[in-house]
């Protein structure tokens, strides 16, 4: 999707802000689509009226935009009710909240519902994704809300209660119970929260499990499973993790087709329950299993009604909660589950997930970035000329594990890189990026550097670690082991110029810290204009002969002004500069330029009038000379990147061409850059590129204030970048 400075930065900053604050944390979730719960609530019970949700309206539009849009027959005899229509006595939950109470409809989005029904298993968990005081009775005005996990933020989703049927029976997702309807509800939140409910259709396991819970998913492929899945397994229940598991299906046609078995391909899973148990002279280790359509399971060892469970003490069929029902769960033995399965994910909970419990927590480094085509859409290490343009995170791992491998000194730590709205965007034709990342060390000698790493570093030096594969996964997840020390991590599309935004985070048991590499906004201390030029060269006697045509001289009635070094007292206006320039860089074939546009000649009298606060808008010759001196030093940089003499320098190249004028940005600044004077193709021009370094100039020069450390150079925040960038 397109952006603007003033979209993804300044949003960006008001999201720092409001962190900052303690919004978007589980005590203050952030306000979806700017409603608040409680004073809307409040404002229906005052008039005594039901809530109607105006940003996800009772249309088709919330059903969808193909599948389920408006000229889909599926919609068209569908009716949105409240169910007090739909049967009586309706109850928000009925009996405590239960894996049983997920039932699937029409929607593609078992994935969705095999994450609800691991989400009950855990009542901590569960409400605070499902407010316990929402009811049908006592202060009921047809108001709901749910919270979630959105990249980063805690959200509080409001929604009213009217929900699609179909000859009175609801569409989508069910309860068993007739009268039940929080996970209906629950569904239509999150449908909201992506836009639509057809946006749901089709989609992992983990992605919700970790818009439930803030986690961050491993999986595992059965074939290359761990000799240890079992303990990593156990274990993860302990900790609260939610796990979910399939089949795949190699032919498209044939997902969710049901085996001889009793098992489903292509169709998600929710594992509920490990144990072990004793049978007979030996133990057993048993997996327990939820099928989201509330029926059909496995029919072989094991199962509800297999022969096992008629040698099995009833003590050990009671801790194992054992019933012989249709109702989509059923266990089966771990070597059965390996053999028929073919992956495994499993959400770990992070530090936020379970406030109260010490034990299990993990420490998360966050952050936010986004590559911009063009600037810092680099690509994989296939492309080492544009790889390095991609965004780098600093990694630094401090501290050892406490139960290390083979006496090894290791860290150990899991990496997660997330693409976000892409699932929102289906609707404006988005798709998921193939994306990955990269781990490289940092030598020593580099550490405490906050440098952009340049391109010959990595053309130099392979990766440490990196992600087993680059996906089109929502997220890229995998788990390390490092020796105590700094890193770099590079996320990255497969392809370059793909733009998106995303989340990175890395999990791990010790301490560690990640942050952006980001440079310092800072410009080597403009040099004054000398007051004295000195010996003319053949060039000088030309130019003044150029100028002095186009300005005329005082003595010919022209306004000028007395003080000039060439003891001209001449003046030219933007315009009459465009003549000048143009008529001497048209000598310049290599630059391959129509010249300068009279906006770029604008820009080179502001610079002027802020380097000699004069505030003519005009310049004399000794300003031009200036001018004229800088003009070369930038030509001399741009005819170096533009080594085919094309006429333009690639946009990626831009970075170390402005780092050659004197200036050093940050990734954000240097992608504004690129939205601002870089062509369809990715490309500046020679005029574009001097304008862009007579804007840096001038900015720079103007905040010559900021100068407080004597060292040379002159310092800005981001904001004040900005606040220039927009309004200059």
């Amino acid at each position: 999707m397109p952006y603007t400075p003033s979209g993804f930065f300044c949003d960006r900053l008001i999201r720092e802000r409001e962190r900052r604050d303690g919004e978007g944390s589980l005590s203050k979730p952030l306000h979806f689509s700017g409603q608040d719960y409680a004073p809307l609530k409040q404002e229906c019970l005052t008039k005594k009226c039901l809530f109607e949700d105006d940003t996800f309206p009772a249309t088709v539009e919330s059903l969808g935009y193909k599948e389920l849009g408006h000229k889909s027959n599926k919609v068209k005899n569908i009716v949105w009710k409240r169910p007090k229509e739909i049967c009586e006595n309706p109850q928000f939950i009925v009996g405590g909240a239960s894996r049983t109470d997920i039932c699937q409809g029409d929607l593609g989005d078992c994935w969705l519902l095999a994450a609800i029904a691991c989400l009950t298993l855990n009542e901590k968990l569960l409400y605070r994704v499902v407010p316990q005081e929402q009811s049908y009775s006592e202060g009921y005005c047809g108001i709901f809300h749910f919270q979630f996990w959105r990249y980063g933020d805690w959200v509080d989703v409001v929604i009213d209660d009217r929900i699609p049927t179909l000859n009175n029976q609801l569409v989508f997702t069910k309860s068993a119970e007739r009268n039940e309807f929080w996970s209906a509800l629950l569904e239509k939140a999150y449908a909201k929260l992506h836009g639509s409910y057809e946006a749901l259709k089709g989609g992992n396991t983990t992605e919700a499990m970790e818009d439930f819970t803030g986690g961050v998913t491993e999986f595992y492929e059965m074939k290359e499973a761990p000799k240890e899945l079992y303990k990593i397994m156990t274990k993860a229940l302990e900790r609260g993790s939610m796990m979910g598991c399939s089949i795949d299906s190699l032919v498209p046609a044939r997902f969710e087709t049901r085996t001889t078995t009793g098992l489903v391909k292509g169709h998600a899973y929710s594992v509920t329950g490990v144990e072990e148990s004793q049978h007979k002279e030996s133990k057993v280790r048993l997996v327990r299993l939820r099928n989201p359509w509330g029926q059909v399971e496995w029919n072989g060892p094991w199962s509800d009604n297999s022969k096992e469970w008629a040698s099995l003490p009833k003590g050990e069929k009671d801790k194992l909660q054992h019933q012989s029902a249709e109702d989509g769960e059923f266990w089966m033995s771990f070597e059965d589950f390996k053999k028929n399965y073919t992956k495994i994910e499993i959400c770990n909970l992070t530090p936020d997930a379970l406030e109260d419990d010490k034990i299990h927590k993990w420490t998360v480094s966050v952050n936010e970035g986004r590559w911009v085509r063009g600037c810092s859409a680099g690509g994989c290490r296939n492309h080492p000329d544009t790889f390095w343009t991609n965004p780098q995170y600093r990694l630094r791992l401090l501290e050892e594990d406490d139960d290390p491998e083979d006496n090894e000194v290791a860290c150990s730590f899991v990496v997660s890189l997330m693409q976000k709205n892409r699932r929102k965007d289906r609707k404006l034709g988005a798709n998921l990026f193939t994306i990955g990342f990269a781990i490289y060390e940092v030598p020593k000698e580099m550490h405490g550097n906050k440098q952009h790493l340049q391109k010959d570093f990595f053309l130099v030096n392979s990766s440490k670690a990196r992600s087993k594969a680059y996906i089109n996964l929502r997220e890229v997840t995998q788990r390390f082991r490092l020796t105590p020390g700094e890193y770099v991590i590079i996320p990255s599309t497969y392809e370059p110029h793909q733009e998106g935004e995303f989340l990175l985070r890395v999990f791990s048991e010790k301490r560690n810290t990640s942050e952006e590499i980001e440079n310092r906004i800072e410009a080597d201390h403009p040099e004054p204009a000398p007051s004295n030029a000195g010996e003319e060269s053949e060039e000088d006697q030309q130019f003044r002969s150029l100028f002095q045509q186009i300005a005329g001289d005082v003595s010919t009635g022209s306004a000028g002004r007395p003080g000039s070094a060439w003891g001209s007292e001449m003046e030219i206006t933007a315009s009459e500069l465009k003549n000048v320039l143009n008529r001497v860089i048209s000598k310049h074939k290599e630059l391959n330029t129509e010249g300068f546009s009279l906006e770029s000649c604008r820009s080179m009298i502001a610079l002027m009038d802020v380097s000699l606060m004069d505030g003519t808008g005009r310049l004399n010759l000794q300003e031009f000379r200036h001018l004229w001196n800088k003009i070369k030093q930038w030509q001399g940089i741009f005819q170096h990147y533009n080594s085919d003499q094309a006429g333009s320098i690639n946009s990626y190249e831009m970075r170390n061409a402005v780092n050659d004028a004197g200036f050093r940005l940050n990734n954000q600044l240097y992608d504004i850059i690129t939205m601002r004077y870089a062509n369809e193709g990715m490309n500046i021009d020679f005029d574009s590129f001097i304008s862009c370094l007579v804007r840096l100039e001038a900015m720079f020069r103007a905040f010559q204030a900021f100068d407080q450390d004597g060292e040379g150079t002159i310092r800005l925040s981001v904001l004040e970048w900005l606040q220039l960038t927009m309004y200059a």
